[in-house]
């Protein structure tokens, strides 16, 4: 979550008369994340989040969006609804953006999360994939394999801005990805994005999974790798923590399953995870506006974590 447009409380009270959610008492500005801008709305009747679109994500993908939130939420998971207004309406206008407002889900994001929160992402997931398994929606991965040849090449030379060499070993990634990607691995519909801030949690039990601005049609056990990635360091890439990474992969293995084929590919799905956020968080890095409140994320430390993915045996990452 980020803020990059500023909305008024004339605009947001104009905005909630379509709805039956009260009157606006107040709103702040969410800093944290890098793709829509995000508002803590609280009214009479309640509180909310309303999220303005950015333009990293497409206005004709988001009725996908509503349709898997709603398609989950129908099967019992943990997932906020975009609201629809008086006339049906989930898909707004504000400050010349697209926009939804959501429903507010309770818990924390945790940072250093513990085995058993791993345990229970794991195995949120993996009920996630189970639920997903008669969804009928679609959406083509624009930050898959190709997609990071696109973005390493847009970054070109300031890679090395940001640490020398850093184009030259994003080039040999991707040549070795070209080669041992496993793209003949069962597709679905998939999260793409499940870090510890896009997981709500009371205690140990996952309260809330959002942030579904990722989600699209790729290999479903990358969602795991990608999870794997985000769950089971330190914030910086270091100090890798096996005992998250075991809980993680047994939470979704009771839940759902890797079959072998999918463990045995996993260390080449984890590195294309940490190839994904590395180019991503680099371009933001590159070009995130200075008067945008937001908070830039080190594109280093998935660098850190794919110097381990590297070298890692499977017993050590928990499969």
């Amino acid at each position: 979550m980020a803020v990059y447009t500023h909305v008024s409380a004339e605009a947001l009270s104009a905005l909630l008369e379509r709805y039956d959610a009260g009157t606006l008492t107040s709103a702040k500005g969410i800093a944290e994340g890098v793709e829509n801008s995000n508002y803590l709305v609280d009214t009479t009747a309640g509180r909310f989040i309303l999220t303005l679109y950015e333009k990293r994500v497409d206005r004709g993908d988001l009725p996908f969006f509503m349709a898997l939130l709603d398609h989950l939420a129908d099967k019992g998971l943990p997932v906020p609804r975009a609201i629809a207004d008086r006339s049906g309406q989930q898909i707004q206008q504000v400050a010349e953006r697209p926009a939804c407002l959501i429903e507010f889900l309770a818990g924390v994001s945790v940072s250093h999360p513990t085995p058993a929160q791993a345990h229970s992402t794991g195995a949120a997931l993996g009920r996630m994939h189970a639920a997903l398994a008669d969804f009928s929606g679609a959406r083509h991965n624009s930050l898959g394999l190709a997609g990071w040849h696109e973005l390493a090449a847009k970054c070109g030379k300031d890679l090395d801005r940001i640490s020398p060499g850093l184009g030259g070993r994003v080039a040999a990634e991707l040549e070795w990805l070209d080669g041992a990607w496993p793209a003949h691995l069962p597709h679905s519909v998939i999260h793409a994005d499940l870090f510890p801030d896009n997981v709500l949690m009371r205690g140990d039990a996952v309260t809330g999974m959002i942030d579904f601005y990722f989600a699209c049609s790729d290999v479903r056990a990358w969602d795991v790798a990608v999870t794997h990635s985000a769950w089971c360091f330190e914030a910086d890439g270091s100090g890798f923590h096996h005992e998250r990474a075991a809980a993680l992969i047994g939470g979704y293995q009771e839940a759902f399953g890797l079959s072998q084929d999918e463990a045995s590919a996993f260390p080449a799905l984890a590195r294309g995870a940490c190839l994904r956020f590395l180019l991503t968080r680099a371009w933001d890095w590159l070009n995130t506006a200075p008067d945008a409140l937001v908070t830039r994320k080190d594109p280093l430390a998935f660098l850190r974590r794919l110097d381990f993915y590297r070298d890692a045996r499977s017993v050590e990452l928990g499969l």
